[in-house]
């Protein structure tokens, strides 16, 4: 035999009354309330849906309920309570069209429970009429509150900007300065060869002992690109060397040769064999001008060599910068997340300074739909903690990977974890452990609300001493809106 169907009963003053919400109104205001509203029964189920016109507004007067935030593809439960008298739905009516009237959750009833529930325009005409000096408060609250993280949060990214900007400017300093140093002595060296070149022309040298020397200058500037990398100490122990066997061949100043030549790649047994040459080509008299020749060559190739580095340097700097400030580009654009990162390293190198970086990307990871210059702000913000918690020492790891039907980025540091009890807590606005004046408590909060509300993704963390990693997900493909937003670009 089933249960009988339970009676809904009638919306009177008592019955509202026995609300928390309503225990303070009058016998006028419930009776107002009565005609306006109804008391509703609803099985077990959605009643509304976070996303859709929040059109009415609930109070439960029996039942139990659940109410749940969306985060990525999933639905996560955020509060279930059977208290009479909680309220959900339209409760932003009163503010009208100066904020979104959309519900921002979805309730659910666990077992068939009764409502009062309230026209959405009717809530707003109550609390203007009954309640204005309250309802200028709340407004006052709500906007200030929200004034004050929109200027909290421009302040944020204008600070990050400011510290940015100053590791950039030191980074692009570095090498400009080392291109123009050696530019000015590429110059002194190219006025020295001028002279020497006058001084082997007016001599008495044939056009074999010319060729000859001119083969060994090219064989050199080939040397040059193909030098291997040394440590200090086996390029002291290689200057010795050589310094003393430009003393045995009666060379002046080897002691000031050796270092521009050891760097350059040239050992004792090429220059035993140029010395071989030398005396075929009939330049034996002349071994120490054509070995000071070789050192105008040698010196040139290094030059250049370094302004090749520097202004190499300098435009992957900027191309870094322009990567990471998405300069010229859509705002939302289907992009190789491992671009994103690898530029905000770049603009960060000088942070993370003698931190050791290590690169786990999945290359076959595809493009991913996104806006790319807000992501760069998520990855600043998550690697600039990550650095600070190791105090500029330890490892930070960036790991890529394909997770079901979304992009993975996992961020990893060796620093000493996030306590337990503070954990649930860190993508709270103005929530931070740093102290007063280094945080605004606003750098995880604005990088949750990118990747849940901006990417439908999800963002956590885990962490233990010593292992401590943040991971967000994004789909891998977009939503119908985005896909016409992209198109139109």
């Amino acid at each position: 035999m089933s249960a009988p169907e339970q009676v809904v009963p009638d919306c009177t003053p008592s019955l509202l009354r026995g609300l928390f919400l309503f225990e303070k109104l009058s016998d006028d205001q419930l009776d107002w309330l009565c005609r306006e509203g109804s008391v509703e029964r609803f099985p077990v189920g959605p009643v509304y849906t976070e996303g859709d016109v929040a059109t009415c507004f609930y109070v439960l007067v029996e039942g139990a309920v659940v109410l749940q935030r969306r985060s990525g593809d999933e639905d996560v439960e955020v509060e279930r309570t059977e208290q009479p008298g909680v309220y959900a739905g339209a409760w932003h009516a009163y503010l009208g069209d100066r904020v979104p009237q959309t519900y921002n959750n979805t309730l659910r009833v666990t077992r068939p429970s009764t409502f009062f529930v309230l026209d959405a325009t009717a809530l707003q005409e109550m609390m203007r009429q009954w309640f204005p000096m309250a309802l200028h408060l709340l407004e006052g609250l709500f906007f200030g509150i929200q004034n004050t993280q929109q200027a909290v949060s421009q302040r944020e990214r204008l600070l990050a900007l400011g510290s940015l900007s100053a590791g950039l400017t030191h980074e692009l300093n570095n090498p400009a300065a080392a291109a123009v140093r050696a530019t000015a002595l590429l110059r002194e060296r190219v006025a020295g060869m001028r002279h020497k070149l006058g001084m082997i022309a007016g001599g008495s040298l044939n056009r074999v002992a010319l060729q000859a020397l001119t083969e060994i200058q090219e064989e050199a500037a080939e040397r040059v690109a193909k030098a291997p990398t040394l440590t200090p100490i086996e390029a002291g122990d290689r200057e010795d060397a050589l310094s003393d066997w430009f003393d045995d061949h009666g060379i002046a100043d080897g002691w000031d040769l050796s270092p521009t030549f050891v760097q350059a790649g040239l050992d004792i047994d090429w220059f035993e064999q140029v010395v071989a040459r030398a005396e075929a080509a009939g330049l034996s008299g002349a071994l120490e001008g054509a070995v000071r020749w070789l050192n105008y060559t040698v010196e040139t190739e290094l030059l250049m060599n370094e302004i090749a580095d520097s202004t190499t340097r300098v435009s992957t700097l900027v191309g870094a910068a322009k990567q990471y400030s998405q300069m010229d580009r859509a705002p939302y654009r289907t992009t190789d997340l491992h671009e994103l990162l690898d530029s905000t390293l770049v603009m960060l190198a000088r942070k993370i300074g003698d931190v050791r970086v290590v690169k786990d990307y999945d290359r076959s990871l595809p493009p991913v739909p996104v806006y790319a210059a807000e992501l760069n702000q998520v990855w600043t913000n998550v690697i600039d903690n990550a650095v600070a918690a190791m105090g500029g020492a330890g490892t930070l790891t960036v790991r890529t990977a394909r997770d079901g039907d979304r992009a993975l980025v996992e961020i990893g540091d060796t620093g000493p974890g996030i306590p337990t009890g503070i954990r649930s807590r860190i993508f709270e606005p103005f929530f931070t452990t740093k102290p007063f004046g280094e945080g605004t408590g606003l750098g995880l909060d604005i990088s949750w609300r990118i990747v849940v509300n901006r990417h439908r993704g999800d963002m956590g963390v885990e962490s233990v001493p010593g292992d401590t990693r943040f991971r967000v997900r994004l789909p891998l493909q977009p939503s119908a809106d985005e896909a016409a937003e992209e198109a139109t670009q």
